[in-house]
């Protein structure tokens, strides 16, 4: 079916201001259109609504009225304000599953959230506050990305409801220290690009499940790590790459994935990946990246293969 002919003969099908594919119908494609406002009268049908790259600064809860069945709702690079976004807009949304507002000026965590979600992007805005209450009820809420913002502390209860949450990035904030109250449900930590005074050793304690965890980026010195931070056997994956660490830290045994490339190390210190050496004491470190710092390979200890013993890969 020819789709001028289709708007024709459905001019209410169809803001002209979109696209809208006959081969998926629920879909509404309205981004990159230069548009300063979202258009009137969009269909019921409508599922998945594409407002990309556009100029749009707010969100009027009337816009929305006439859809019911909205899943996915992308508003990434436009001019959005918090104090122009109606909050019944999103919670009367009790479809909605995927939230992306990245890359707009937003200064707060948005309230009243429809229970459904399951993923709420929220990067590079201008947010340094979590509104009270705004995820109790977003227990299905798995991914939370929050990265390029401008926030500093996280209170107890700002993170309330997030039992379900298993990615949380809040890199790039301006975090000095590993922020407290975070889900025990969290499985990948990202808190790059924050300026980290340290890490103390019960920075991590109480997220039993963290397995992915990253740092680099944070002007981390060796005399700022306490020695038992990174004791709890969950962890698969840790990036310190790109910090001003001299020696290398002490790691669990359980450690696949460990970067440290371009910091300022010097010597191998095979105790920090081996208490003790034998037939069921050894590392499990898969990769190893050391390249960028002070030290070259032949400065690696005789007798280190015997710790670091299922090593694939390590750059120095």
């Amino acid at each position: 079916m020819d789709p001028a002919w289709f708007r024709a003969n459905n001019p209410q099908a169809c803001p002209q201001q979109c696209d809208c594919p006959i081969q998926w119908p629920t879909a509404l494609y309205c981004d990159h259109r230069g548009l300063a406002d979202i258009p009137d009268s969009l269909p019921g049908r409508t599922q998945y609504l594409f407002l990309q790259g556009n100029n749009i600064s707010s969100l009027p809860s009337s816009v929305l009225a006439n859809v019911s069945g909205l899943r996915w709702l992308i508003l990434d690079h436009n001019q959005l304000q918090s104090d122009k976004l109606d909050q019944s807009a999103l919670q009367n949304q009790t479809q909605l599953r995927y939230f992306f507002a990245n890359h707009n000026h937003l200064s707060s965590v948005p309230s009243a959230l429809p229970a459904g979600l399951k993923q709420m992007r929220l990067a590079h805005n201008q947010i340094s506050s979590i509104s009270p209450g705004a995820f109790q009820n977003l227990h299905n809420l798995t991914l939370l990305l929050l990265q390029g913002n401008r926030l500093q502390t996280i209170k107890e209860g700002d993170l309330k409801g997030l039992v379900s949450l298993n990615l949380l990035d809040i890199g790039g904030n301006l975090f000095s220290s590993v922020p407290k109250h975070l889900p025990p449900s969290v499985q990948q930590l990202y808190l790059s690009s924050n300026s980290l005074s340290g890490l103390d050793k019960d920075n991590f304690v109480g997220l039993l499940n963290l397995k992915y965890l990253r740092l680099s980026h944070c002007g981390l010195q060796s005399g700022g790590i306490d020695p038992a931070v990174f004791n709890f056997s969950s962890l698969v994956e840790l990036d310190l790459s790109y910090n001003k660490l001299t020696t290398i830290p002490t790691v669990p045994t359980t450690l696949q994935y460990l970067y440290l490339e371009a910091n300022e190390i010097r010597e191998f210190n095979v105790t920090s990946f081996c208490r003790e050496v034998g037939p069921v004491s050894y590392s499990r470190i898969k990769v190893l990246r050391l390249d960028g710092n002070k030290m070259s390979y032949h400065q690696l200890p005789s007798g280190w293969v015997f710790c670091l013993r299922v090593l694939e890969n390590i750059y120095i």
